[in-house]
């Protein structure tokens, strides 16, 4: 049986919102978990898993309805599919595709894998930071222990 372009499905075009597309296959659910979503009724959520590309092979795409992710939510993204891409809809359009980028530093979004490292202590209220070591694929160095964490242990704080 043959396919032709009207057998395939097609994912819903947004109005407005973001679009996360090239995630990493098998990621989106990381994704929704950093982002916490669906949060609210006002975002419709569309994610589509191990889906075939022709760039990546296979990946996974995010589609947010009346959102438009910060800056500090770029960075968790960039954290878990540091080659994904973002579009901004605006009127079913696309109004800025932009790749991701991996800042050099990372702040409260992962923990230090190493329990004696002081961000661990209960009674020490300080913030988790890490310096990026290398972007693709991400590996970080805790800023107080010097700790490093590389994309599997990044990855399993967020399952």
């Amino acid at each position: 049986m043959t396919k032709n372009k009207k057998s395939e499905l097609k994912i819903k075009a947004i109005e407005n919102g973001t679009v996360i597309d090239h995630i990493t296959a098998n990621k989106a659910l990381h994704i929704l978990k950093i982002l916490d979503l669906p949060d609210a009724e006002t975002h419709n959520v569309t994610v589509a898993m191990n889906v075939s590309s022709a760039e990546i092979g296979r990946k996974d795409i995010v589609k947010i309805e009346n959102r438009e992710l910060d800056h500090k939510e770029l960075n968790q993204v960039a954290l878990i599919a540091p080659k994904a891409t973002i579009n901004i809809i605006r009127n079913y359009e696309t109004i800025k595709k932009d790749k991701i980028i991996l800042p050099d530093k990372i702040t409260s979004i992962i923990k230090c894998t190493n329990p004696k490292c002081i961000t661990n202590y209960e009674n020490e209220p300080i913030t988790p930071i890490f310096n990026v070591i290398n972007k693709y694929p991400p590996v970080v160095r805790c800023h107080y222990c010097e700790k490093l964490i590389n994309t599997e242990d990044i990855d399993k704080q967020f399952e």
